[in-house]
């Protein structure tokens, strides 16, 4: 039984992201959505409580999940900081790329320049997973293996702002690439290795300092 109840939370969610990716959270209805989960409005209402209650969930459970990936990273007390950091890379660019449907419904709601309770909220769960990020850059910096000026905010900036303009700006990133980002099999088998390879270079160039003696 709560087998069926999970699942049906986890349908409901599914339909829901796709909604709310395509219409926007001001252009979604719960309506719609039950009509194309193939469930009542009652039982939409009693998973969720409200569209707002919805759409948070929404983001909750893709965010959550790699929550616990990266604190899973950050506390292996048998990595190096680089070696986290790398993983990270590694993780955020697999779902990233997996998970467009997600990202535009990130980009379509926050480039939207609203700051209410619900831009805040959703900025309240998207930092915790950058605090994470920072934590192991900031781990890293105080036990020498990274430079001791490294801009950590510039760092994580570069982080997110590569998947920002690649996965959000699809024309134009298309044609700097290109190759049409859309495509799924370009997406799968040639960019996630190139995105990796480059964010791998590019921030162990800058952070890691090669002279450390605390090994």
């Amino acid at each position: 039984m709560e087998k069926d109840k999970t699942d049906k939370k986890e349908h409901i969610l599914d339909v829901a992201e796709k909604v709310f990716a395509d219409l926007g959270y001001d252009g979604a209805s719960t309506r719609t959505i039950s009509g194309e989960a193939g469930v009542n409005m009652a039982m939409l209402n009693y998973y969720f409580g409200s569209k707002e209650g919805l759409f948070l969930a929404v983001f909750e459970r893709k965010i959550n999940s790699f929550r616990t990936l990266l604190q899973n990273i950050g506390s292996d007390g048998s990595m190096t900081p680089w070696d986290k950091l790398e993983k990270c890379i590694e993780n955020y660019v697999e779902r990233i790329i997996a998970n467009n449907c997600f990202q535009k419904l990130i980009n379509r709601e926050l480039s939207m320049n609203k700051r209410g309770d619900l831009t805040d909220k959703i900025l309240e769960i998207l930092m915790v997973n950058v605090n994470e990020v920072k934590k192991i850059i900031e781990e890293g910096v105080s036990s020498g293996q990274f430079y001791k000026d490294a801009d950590v905010p510039l760092v994580i900036a570069t982080m997110f702002g590569t998947k920002n303009y690649i996965v959000n700006m699809p024309q134009l990133s298309s044609i700097v690439l290109g190759h049409d980002i859309r495509d799924v099999e370009f997406m799968e088998k040639e960019l996630k290795p190139r995105v990796k390879t480059y964010m791998k270079r590019l921030l162990k160039a800058y952070l890691v300092n090669e002279h450390d003696n605390s090994k």
